[in-house]
């Protein structure tokens, strides 16, 4: 049965770096899951550093929803083990969709965008129990760190914590990194 393993900590904590270790774990034919933007030149040269950072043998499927019809392609059915990094991207994208102004949005409007959100996470989740995947997730822990003072940001941490909750709870393990040190939480 395949697992669900969840990856969770702060900003350069070695979140990915751990992920990346511990798909390997699964075999070597990976499918690497990147839900990043390249909208300027600090997220490319991210994504460009992370591309570095993994083996040129896996295969890159850049996405940040609609999982259940990109997991159907034959690399994933065939991967021994998939990383998706990350999910605190993938809500930021999905936030950013509507383009709107997050200051002027009422409470119906955010809690309906969270639903779409939580929806697609709830897709991801069925889609790799259902063909039966093993899958890391990494996710950026949003809850340490200052209240922000924007109304997006509010949102954002808000829907984030809530979504890296629903994870936690479906997956099989969880770790959480600090400074570059994996713990076991789950």
């Amino acid at each position: 049965m395949g697992q669900i393993i969840f990856v969770t900590g702060g900003a350069r904590s070695g979140k990915s770096t751990f992920a990346e270790q511990k798909v390997k774990d699964f075999g070597e034919n990976i499918v690497y899951v990147a839900t990043a933007v390249p909208f300027d030149d600090g997220m490319k040269d991210r994504i460009r550093k992370h591309r570095e950072s993994r083996p040129s043998t896996w295969t890159t499927i850049e996405a940040f929803r609609d999982f259940d019809q990109h997991f159907n392609q034959e690399c994933v059915k065939l991967a021994d083990g998939i990383i998706f990094d990350c999910v605190t991207v993938m809500v930021t994208n999905l936030m950013m969709a509507p383009k709107v102004d997050f200051e002027m949005v009422d409470m119906i409007f955010v809690n309906e965008l969270e639903q779409k959100i939580q929806d697609e996470v709830d897709r991801l989740i069925a889609t790799v129990r259902k063909l039966d995947l093993n899958i890391v997730i990494v996710s950026n822990e949003v809850g340490l760190g200052l209240v922000p003072f924007y109304k997006m940001g509010n949102f954002f941490r808000d829907i984030a914590g809530r979504i890296n909750q629903k994870i936690a709870s479906e997956a099989d393990s969880v770790y959480f990194t600090v400074s570059g040190i994996p713990m076991k939480i789950k």
